[in-house]
């Protein structure tokens, strides 16, 4: 009998055993998740690393790269340097900061109590504009010491009389900044009134070179009632000997007329040429012979010669290249910043800084 219970006990347990070994074969074919190879890993980036890096590469593509500082200009790249200046009201040569020049052409181009964003873009467009005419020209006509003059007839007014705290903070907020393209300074041509529309330099100034590609014909919002009434229309006679004398000085070698009218006009609606006679003329280089002040824009409405006398009627005042000072104002009462103004009247311009 005990023997019998033994047999069964032996039985029991090596049944037991059996079943154990089994679930654990069973455990181990479970498959386990997948581990990807080593090459196959993916290491996480750095928190904003990636980021960074484009932020990097935006900036770089937003700044421009400065012009090369004119040779007539001695000193350090990146310094503001000192001009001589022809004062041409006392004949007299004197040396300025930069940035002191440029405070006076402001004050003597534009209303001083004129929005701020409107005197920032003047304050740039001077800028420019002497950095340009130093490199091209090198020196004033009036005095080869001199690096420009304050003789509006050969580079921009100036007026240190009217220099108020206003134009201080502009210059001051648009310190060494100048407009650019492709790497160069541009040619920072403005006017007071375009008439509504823009012109480009061939139109309106009867440049002799090509016409700069960022100069375009563009809609300009200077037609307001803060503009003076004789500036949107005006009307101007001449007696037949100022014609006369005025053909005389341009030598086009027109000694007498019996007519006068429009010829070609161009992209704006303003006119390039006129006939007196059977001799066309460029209608810009006349303006500036007869009197700029009283044939105020080559935007004209109508012409007539009567009695020895010619009246002409038009729009606008200047040349109507570039900026229009007033188109300006209405664009920075309108929120637009200098930016966005400069941008307006050149195309595809940016800034760059020459010093800080």
């Amino acid at each position: 009998m005990k023997l019998r219970r033994f047999i069964l006990w032996v039985l029991v347990v090596s049944i037991s055993g059996l079943m154990l070994v089994s679930c654990k074969s069973e455990e181990k074919r479970e498959p386990s998740p997948a581990i990807p190879k080593e090459e196959e890993r993916e290491e996480p980036e750095p928190e904003g690393e990636g980021e960074k890096e484009e932020k990097e590469e935006g900036t770089l593509e937003e700044e421009e790269q400065a012009p090369d500082m004119p040779g007539a200009l001695q000193g350090q790249e990146g310094e503001e340097p000192r001009l001589n200046v022809y004062i041409h009201q006392t004949e007299e040569v004197a040396q300025m900061p930069f940035e002191e020049y440029v405070e006076g052409v402001v004050a003597g181009e534009i209303k001083n109590d004129w929005p701020a964003e409107t005197i920032k873009a003047q304050a740039i467009i001077a800028r420019t504009f002497v950095l340009d005419f130093i490199e091209t020209k090198g020196e004033s006509r009036h005095n080869p010491d001199a690096h420009v003059s304050t003789d509006i007839e050969e580079a921009q007014a100036w007026n240190v009389e009217e220099v108020n705290e206003a134009i201080k903070e502009a210059v001051k907020e648009t310190r060494g900044q100048v407009l650019t393209y492709n790497g160069q300074f541009t040619k920072t041509w403005f006017h007071s009134n375009a008439g509504g529309i823009t012109a480009d330099a061939k139109e309106g100034l009867n440049f002799k070179e090509e016409n700069p590609p960022y100069i375009e014909s563009v809609e300009s919002p200077d037609i307001g009632e803060e503009v003076p009434e004789d500036e949107r229309v005006w009307t101007a006679t001449f007696p037949k000997e100022r014609i006369i004398e005025a053909l005389g000085e341009m030598g086009s070698g027109i000694e007498d007329f019996d007519s006068v009218t429009i010829g070609d006009k161009g992209p704006s609606g303003r006119t390039t040429t006129l006939n007196f006679g059977d001799t066309s003329i460029s209608a810009a280089d006349f303006r500036v012979a007869l009197d700029s002040t009283e044939m105020k824009s080559t935007l004209l409405d109508s012409i007539e010669y009567v009695d020895d006398e010619l009246t002409i009627t038009g729009r606008g005042y200047g040349h109507g290249v570039g900026m229009s000072q007033w188109g300006a104002y209405f664009m920075a009462q309108e929120g637009k910043t200098f930016e966005e103004i400069l941008t307006h009247y050149f195309k595809d311009v940016k800034i760059a800084k020459m010093w800080d």
